[in-house]
């Protein structure tokens, strides 16, 4: 008996291990979740057929790849608006362990240097009217960046060609530079073509974009920078060179579409490609040297960096492929002489600018955020000048009467207190015993102070023997 006991205990115990762990796995496993925007009917302009077909591909392999996908095609602006806050909002109920992806296909513009998803109810008079009728690319990526997350990817197969004529003059062609490592960590972001060039919408019912990353991301075990590299190649090889998808990637942990088969044998480690964010001119050169040419081609596109093209450049500059690469070369110097006039966002850094590309699509973006600075720097200026200060009176007040000053007169080092002297007893000539006792004038009130201007009198005669008139304020002396 005790032993179907233990066996029963053993096997519940099992169970129990076995669920915890279960359990202790889909805890730990990361939440994915993705907004898919296809943005084809547009009303003032032709409509995007592929845009359609793209989100609802994208769609179903997101799906299929673990994603919880939310659908929202054709948005007008305040639908665009609502559909970023209320995924941002399931994003966030998600939890840190979250990967947030954006797919966007539709129209794309770059106004002033900043980039703009178009919804289907724009309708522009002027370039002034996008930022009021669209959606800054810049909101969506910092609503995202706000939330606590493992991980935000955007793919944007926005670079169609500009369809309003009345922007033609000023708006730049494609979009501008998005440089994810000056935002939030963490953050992967793919263009369906350069910076500043524009991409095909296709002949067939997906965009060349989507095509080739609907193949490649469905690659076991593929991280996701060399599955855009290879992305990048299939679309250079389908638009004939005209094409290259570009990206941005300040990642802090892999991510993969589709893990690996564990019967495969091949790890992560064997299919992460070599880091070549450090190769200069020369490191390339070695690297090319002795290379057919379309191999050397295919790995400088995969890489897409200024030091592979001018190196492939100065290798191959006989090959059928060193036009396009002169092109690229060129086109990418002068975007990422863009971002930093954009960055920099001073009037001396948009005249570098215009001193290298006076002939560029964006000159004319150029020259006005130029003047811009510059009114605004007058401006600056104008509110710390110092304020005049009126000398005169600055109301029509009433002329008051001249009021007279006082002077307080401190008293000479001659002037003396008149003060009434002591009697003084004098013995009269006759001999008599007659005291005669003679009193000076009457003085003014205790401390009050007088100037003596007095003068002496001679005697008038009768029985006066002398006598004289005090000064100011004083009186006759009289004998008796």
């Amino acid at each position: 008996m005790r032993c179907p006991a233990v066996r029963d205990v053993l096997l519940v115990c099992a169970f129990l291990l076995s669920l915890q762990i279960t359990t202790s796995d889909v805890a730990s496993a990361e939440s994915r979740v993705a907004l898919v925007i296809g943005q084809s009917a547009y009303r003032a302009v032709p409509a995007l057929p592929n845009a359609a077909n793209d989100g609802k591909r994208m769609v179903e392999l997101l799906g299929s790849a673990g994603f919880d996908v939310t659908a929202a095609p054709d948005l007008a602006q305040n639908d665009m608006r609502q559909a970023i806050g209320d995924f941002a909002a399931k994003v966030a109920a998600s939890g840190p362990d979250t990967v947030a992806l954006v797919f966007y296909a539709g129209h794309g513009l770059q106004i002033d240097g900043e980039n703009y998803l178009v919804p289907v109810d724009v309708d522009p008079k002027r370039e002034a009217d996008i930022p009021l009728q669209a959606v800054r690319l810049n909101d969506l990526m910092n609503t995202l960046g706000a939330l606590p997350t493992r991980m935000r990817i955007f793919m944007l197969d926005a670079c169609r060609n500009n369809p309003f004529p009345a922007l033609n003059q000023t708006a730049g062609h494609g979009l501008a530079v998005v440089n994810t490592r000056a935002g939030a960590p963490g953050s992967f972001i793919s263009f369906s073509t350069s910076p500043g060039a524009e991409a095909e919408d296709g002949n067939g019912e997906d965009s060349p974009y989507t095509t080739a990353l609907l193949t490649v991301a469905r690659e076991p075990n593929l991280p996701i920078e060399e599955a855009f590299k290879r992305v990048r190649v299939s679309v250079n090889q389908a638009t004939e060179g005209r094409q290259i998808p570009w990206e941005s990637s300040s990642l802090t942990s892999d991510f993969r579409f589709f893990a690996g088969d564990a019967g495969s044998g091949q790890s992560a480690a064997a299919l992460k490609p070599p880091a070549t964010a450090a190769r200069t001119v020369d490191d390339w050169r070695k690297d090319l040297g002795g290379k057919d040419p379309k191999v050397a081609y295919e790995l400088v596109i995969a890489d897409d960096s200024v030091a592979a093209y001018e190196a492939f450049t100065a290798l191959f500059g006989q090959s059928s492929y060193a036009p396009r690469a002169r092109s690229l070369l060129e086109r990418r110097r002068e975007m990422l002489a863009w971002e930093v006039a954009v960055a920099t966002n001073t009037a001396a850094s948009f005249e570098t600018f215009l001193a290298s590309y006076a002939s560029s699509d964006l000159a004319a973006t150029a020259r006005k955020m130029q003047m811009r600075v510059f009114n605004r720097t007058l401006a600056a200026s104008a509110s710390l000048a110092p304020i005049p200060v009126a000398l005169g009176p600055t109301c029509p007040c009433p002329a008051q009467p001249a009021q007279p000053l006082i002077k307080k007169v401190e008293p000479p080092p001659s002037t003396r207190r008149v003060d009434a002297p002591p009697p003084k007893r004098k013995r009269p000539r006759g001999g008599d015993d007659d005291v005669v006792v003679e009193r000076g004038p009457p003085g003014p009130p205790p401390g009050v102070i007088v100037e003596s201007i007095g003068m002496g009198v001679i005697g008038l005669g009768g029985g006066m023997r002398g006598g004289g008139m005090g000064g100011m304020g004083g009186g006759y002396g009289n004998r008796r």
